[in-house]
């Protein structure tokens, strides 16, 4: 199989990754991953404290490399969470960088600290098969714990080839942007995607506008980034000339993970001349469609298939929709080579995620007679699209439910202008008198799943709406 990365062979001075001050050219990430994928061959799945930092970039890139299926983890992850992780995933180390701080959870598991300063490379194995995983992927489900995607590394590659082709993506292309290392979105688009290009990526470490205008203004060509993120952006650039200039000088600007919403596209149109393209995919499929870089920016749309994506709709009975009036709705579902192998050691979900070969998104949308997609919602009221990040709505409601002051737990999403969607939770308290409040729940959250998991709005009701079999209409909540 051809190389996921073939500029590595290159070693050549140009720089690769840059993380603050902290910068590494080809050759030095050449030394540095095959030092350290040199002495990972023995592991069976290896854990990647995934913090924004050059260290965790050339952890994953050293694991690929080793043929070692790699587990980010995200540092704000709960206890509960980082144990189910590590429990099924069973890692034999974990990599971290020499000053990451890890929790009490990996106290038990070998840790390895990344040196980026490997003076010289090492021989490496034979490329390992494009079916072989190459990424577990957690992502949350609308009930229990989190999920295991199993990501081949023929997926990875199908999916930057066809952004390549999407996006006329080159090596002089340099990517800017501030997302987590710990998903999708950040890690495969943002870090591998310019790595196969032979192109340079400049991580933030955090998002601000001033170090987006920095980093466009120095030599930028691309920003990748979530609505929250082109929210605030929306938010300052008429003020910003600076930040208009820069916004302005990229040759694309691409956002993901939820829908942007038109008042902020048309924001940084008006005071950038650009338009901000969308793109459609998620953990188990990674991209699917997406806006061309030859094509029109339309806001509210997600694009066409990407090259080697076979996407359909199909209505409540699983029969294929083909109409292309924008109108008609149904379910997304795909297949091709950018789909994942299964979930790691659940066959029945991975069985009930299939339907003859078509992967069901569980999302819904339409397409417009040019065969732009646009994406309506989900099909369940379950996920919650908040910050850039998919929560399940089930998993949340469980942490609710076990504070002492929560009879009756329920967790919605409602529309918020920064975050996209913000979770509400519906609450019966246990002492009407007294009932918990939106800082202490919102804590209580916090501490046992992820701090972008906790509730920002919490209502008190006297009881939660119930059809006959019990089951809580969420739908009947906002009315």
């Amino acid at each position: 199989m051809p190389p996921l990365f073939p500029a590595l062979a290159s070693k050549s001075d140009r720089q690769a990754l840059r993380f603050g001050d902290c910068a590494l050219t080809y050759a030095e990430l050449t030394a540095a991953a095959s030092t350290l994928a040199a002495s990972l061959a023995p592991a069976r799945t290896v854990a990647v404290w995934a913090t924004p930092t050059i260290e965790t970039a050339v952890g994953v890139v050293a694991a690929l490399l080793a043929g070692v299926p790699a587990v980010p983890l995200n540092p704000k992850t709960g206890e509960r969470e980082l144990a189910h992780i590590l429990s099924d995933s069973e890692p034999s180390l974990v990599l971290a960088g020499p000053c990451a701080d890890l929790p009490p959870a990996l106290a038990a598991l070998p840790r390895r600290d990344v040196d980026v300063l490997a003076a010289d490379p090492v021989e490496l194995p034979a490329e390992p098969s494009d079916g072989s995983a190459a990424l577990i992927v957690y992502t949350s489900g609308t009930t229990g714990p989190p999920k295991g995607a199993v990501l081949p590394r023929r997926a990875i590659a199908a999916t930057l080839d066809a952004l390549q082709d999407a996006w006329q993506w080159t090596a002089d292309d340099v990517l800017v942007h501030a997302l987590p290392l710990f998903h999708v979105h950040g890690l495969i688009l943002g870090i591998l995607g310019p790595l196969r290009r032979g192109g340079s990526v400049h991580h933030l470490g955090r998002f601000t506008t001033e170090g987006v205008a920095r980093e466009l203004a120095a030599d930028g060509t691309m920003l990748f980034g979530v609505p929250t993120m082109y929210h605030r952006l929306a938010e300052a650039v008429a003020g910003d000339q600076r930040l208009a200039r820069a916004l302005s000088g990229a040759r694309l600007l691409v956002s993901g993970s939820a829908a942007l919403p038109v008042h902020d596209h048309e924001r940084i149109a008006a005071a950038t001349g650009r338009r901000v393209i969308e793109r459609y995919g998620m953990t188990e499929t990674l991209m699917n469609t997406s806006v061309r870089a030859d094509g029109e920016p339309r806001p509210g749309t997600v694009g066409v298939p990407l090259r080697g994506v076979e996407l359909r709709l199909v209505d409540e009975g699983g029969r294929e929709i083909t109409a292309c009036d924008g109108e008609t709705v149904g379910e997304v579902q795909v297949r091709g080579p950018n789909l994942f192998t299964g979930y790691l050691n659940r066959p029945d979900a991975t069985a009930a995620a299939f339907s003859r070969g078509w992967f069901r998104t569980g999302d819904m949308a339409g397409r417009d007679p040019d065969g732009y997609v646009r994406i309506v919602g989900r099909k369940a009221t379950d996920l919650i699209k908040s910050g850039g990040y998919k929560i399940g709505a089930g998993e949340v409601e469980n942490a609710l439910l076990e504070h002492p002051g929560v009879r009756e737990a329920a967790v919605t999403g409602e529309p918020d202008e920064d975050l996209g969607e913000r979770i509400v939770a519906w609450i019966v308290p246990a002492d009407t008198a007294a009932p918990p409040s939106v800082e202490e729940l919102a804590d209580h959250v916090a501490r046992r799943l992820a701090p972008h998991k906790r509730p920002r709005t919490v209502r008190h009701l006297d009881a939660l709406p119930r059809n006959d079999m019990g089951k809580i209409m969420k739908r009947a909540l906002h009315d």
